[in-house]
Formats: C-alpha cells, structure tokens, sequence
C-alpha cells in the first residue's frame, strides 16, 4: 500500500545546488547506505504501507555523533528526517519517501549500564526488547513492557510509539517504565530530560512528551528504563474457549472484577483463532469459537490461576489449565502468531483502538454490526485485561479499498463514542491522522501541533506523520 505525499512535500526541496547525500558522505563516510535495496526496505513497517518512493539515504547511525552530525545537515539543507528502528511498527510512522533521509538507529544496541540497587537501566534505543531482557536476567531484573513483536522490536521504536503489549494491565505500558531520554532535536542540539531517581518534578515533564510522540519532536538516542525485580515463582497459564466472542468479552470482564489481576489476558475471536490454528498446524477449533488465554505470575500464581479458572467455567467457558511451562508458552504462541497468521489471509489493515474494560463487548458488537453492514470479515484480537483491541481488515491488492476505510471510520468512531480512544500502541503515523483531530478536538490538536513546530520549527522531522498540515 502506497502513503499518498503529504505536507512532507512542501519540505523536500533542498537548498539549491547542495548534494545532501554528498554531504552526508563527508560527515559519516560508510554509514551512508544508497544501495537499492536499503532504500527500498526504508520506504516501509510491518502495516503493509509503503512511501510514494524512495528516500535519498539511510544513515545508520552508530552514535549520538552520528545522529547529531545528520541532524545538522538536515537543517542546513532544509532536508526532511524519518528516523527509523527496526521497521516493526504497525501505523507508516517510519516509513521515509522521496527527499528525505532514513536514519537508523538500529545499530546503537548497547547496554550501557545496569543499576539492580536503583532498579534502572541505561540503554541505547536499537536494541530490542528480547535482548535486554536476556541480558537483565542475570541480574535478576527485567523491563516490563511486553509486546507481542518482542523478538524483532526495538526500545526505542517501543519509547517512540508509546508501546504496550501484553502485559500492560498488570504491570503498564512504556510510559510507566522510562525514568529520562536523551533526545537530539532537529538542529542537533544533544537534550537529557528526566532524572535517575525515582521522584522528579522539576519542571515541565518533557520525557512523558516525548514518549509516544512518533519521531516529531526529536530522535531518541538513550533511554535511562526503570526496572522490576524478576517476579518469583512459576508462571501459570490456562486456556478458556466460549462459544462466540462476545460471551468471551463478558468473561473477561468477569475476571476484572473478581478482583484478581492477570499478568497476561489475551482474546481471540473465531477468525483470529482458527488463522493462528493453522499456521501453526494445530487441530481445527469450533466453528465460531473465541478463546481467552490468561496467564498469572507471582507467589500466588497457581492459587490465582485456579480463581480465574472457576470464573470462566461459571461463565461458559470450557478450561484448559496448564501442565507445565512448556505447555503454557504453546498456550500462549498461538496469540503470539496473530500477526504472521493475518499475512496468510491476504493483505492486511491492521488496526488499534481501546475501550473502557466495561465495554469491550460492546465494542465487540460494534464490529460485529459493521462486518454485517459492509459485508467483511474483520478478525479482531484483544489485550482483554486493558480493553485494548486490534481489527483486521484483510483485503486483497496493494491499496485500502473505499470500503476497508470507511468500514474503519465506523470502527474508530464507534471505539470513540464508548469513551474510547484510535490508538492504544500502535501510534497515529499516516494511516490515522485524518481521525486525530475528531478525538482531540480543534484546540487540542492545535496546540499539539504547535508545540511539535517549537522542537522542529523548521518541520523536518518525520512530517506528514501524525499532524496532517
């Protein structure tokens, strides 16, 4: 799917005369990369969107030098950026066009430090989450934030977005777990917001601005994380399938207010299920059935997996505890293969709204009334515990059919009118930037957007993502 040119268009010209890419040569000699093939892979994530072309470099950075030294011969040339990390994300935040420069932060993976008495970690953004944490354990600490892409996302792609995962109800999101950044902004001055210690309320919160701002404001180039201790005991996960996907919805909220908390609740509906079923060649389920998969942890962990279990049998729901281990990371693969099992359905639209947890069934009808009223299939998975849900329109051809978008408005719509909200963690990017006003309202996207242009005055970071001109 190709990203029509937006305002990055006005942007894309540089000074008369100057050959950026020279110029980047002379700076930064072989992490300059214009191979056809690195051009290409910039102009796209994981949503299936691509740019109208391609940029005129990737620029992978290998220090906060390196950032700072593209940076500054962006603003002297007037030349658009979009930094990049792994290329993982789900909203065409990271996906770099004709005029501009692709910088990758990707190979800037170091650990630089680790703290297990004052629970932090210093990081560089390009490692990726299953890394750290594979290298926390020795430690005995971990960083919570959990998504589902953990073995091929990165930190700072996670910080970027706002990532969740799911994790999320039990122990938060990215925003709950990133104690200070180190930013550069467009002219390559080198920022360090937040503090190391726990408390700190000196001034305007300019790390919790920057979380979730989608490389508009500036390039995170470290993170200082904060850290949990490794959660003791044997984790517990248990499978509960219902007949359709709204008593699944109910059941879930059941568990909510039972007043034991999950690590994990995941929901799939038949779609999802049966897709994920057969990529991972596992026996066909019930026609029409939607699974709850719930894992807890803790000292507590099998006392609490039992009280969930009673919970779901006594709202319909067929139980499968497991044995061991192993058999709950089975249990929990076939949620992790939501992603790859859409690809074999066709084309993909993936998309991200939250709901109040009160209202997950409801959003659940929503979906099933606009399936019927636009005659799709819309396999839709849930972070159950936090009400956050991920549609799928699955279509077929390299552009979003009319219908796929406007069966979307009334998804996004609909998700709002519950007193919900268009993104949860995947970000706006381009694919929902016409719907961001209709959430914020005029004055708030405005001001938003007023507040990005005194980071970026001259408007070349990542433009024609999330703030439409």
């Amino acid at each position: 799917m190709t990203e029509q040119a937006g305002s990055a268009a006005s942007a894309t010209t540089s000074t008369a005369g100057t050959d950026v890419v020279a110029l980047l040569r002379a700076a930064l000699g072989g992490r300059v990369d214009t191979s056809p093939a690195a051009l290409d892979d910039a102009r796209a994530d994981e949503s299936g969107h691509a740019s109208a072309g391609r940029p005129l470099a990737v620029v992978r950075a290998a220090s906060v030098a390196d950032v700072q030294a593209t940076l500054r011969i962006a603003t002297e040339t007037r030349t658009p950026v979009v930094t990049r990390g792994a290329g993982t994300g789900l909203a065409g935040g990271a996906n770099a066009g004709p005029g501009e420069i692709a910088l990758s932060v990707r190979d800037m993976d170091r650990i630089v430090e680790v703290r297990p008495d004052d629970l932090l970690a210093v990081v560089e953004p390009g490692i990726l989450n299953a890394h750290l944490n594979a290298a926390l354990a020795a430690a005995g600490v971990w960083w919570a934030p959990d998504p589902a892409s953990r073995e091929i996302s990165t930190v700072g792609g996670n910080i970027a977005t706002g990532a969740g995962g799911l994790l999320c109800a039990k122990y938060g999101v990215v925003r709950d777990a990133v104690l200070a950044l180190d930013v550069v902004l467009a002219d390559g001055r080198l920022l360090q917001l937040g503090h190391r210690s726990v408390k700190g309320v000196t001034g305007l919160d300019l790390t919790a601005l920057m979380i979730g701002s989608e490389g508009t404001l500036g390039v995170i180039v470290g993170a200082t994380l904060k850290l949990r201790r490794l959660v003791p005991g044997t984790v517990q996960t248990l499978a509960a399938t219902f007949s359709d996907v709204r008593a699944a919805a109910a059941a879930s909220a059941a568990v909510t207010a039972s007043g034991i908390q999950p690590a994990i609740m995941e929901l799939m509906d038949a779609t999802s299920l049966a897709a994920a079923h057969r990529l991972l060649s596992l026996p066909v389920p019930t026609p029409g059935a939607a699974q709850l998969t719930i894992q807890t942890d803790g000292p507590a962990a099998h006392t609490e997996a039992e009280a969930i279990a009673a919970v779901l049998a006594g709202a319909g729901g067929t139980v499968v505890l497991a044995a061991d281990t192993a058999e709950g990371d089975h249990l929990l693969a076939v949620r992790r293969a939501m992603h790859p099992a859409m690809q074999t359905l066709g084309t993909t639209l993936i998309e991200d709204v939250s709901v109040p947890r009160s209202e997950l069934a409801a959003m659940f009808d929503e979906i099933a009334r606009i399936e019927h009223d636009y005659g799709m299939v819309i396999p839709t998975v849930a972070h159950a515990g936090d009400g956050n849900l991920h549609p799928n329109f699955v279509f077929t051809g390299p552009e979003v059919p009319p219908q796929v978008w406007d069966a979307a408005d009334e998804l996004f719509r609909a998700a709002l009118r519950l007193g919900g909200t268009l993104t949860g963690e995947h970000g706006i990017g381009v694919l929902k930037r016409r719907w961001l006003a209709d959430e914020l309202g005029e004055d708030q996207w405005r001001l938003q957007r007023d507040i990005a242009r005194v980071f970026d005055p001259l408007g070349i970071l990542n433009p024609g993502k999330v703030f439409a001109a």
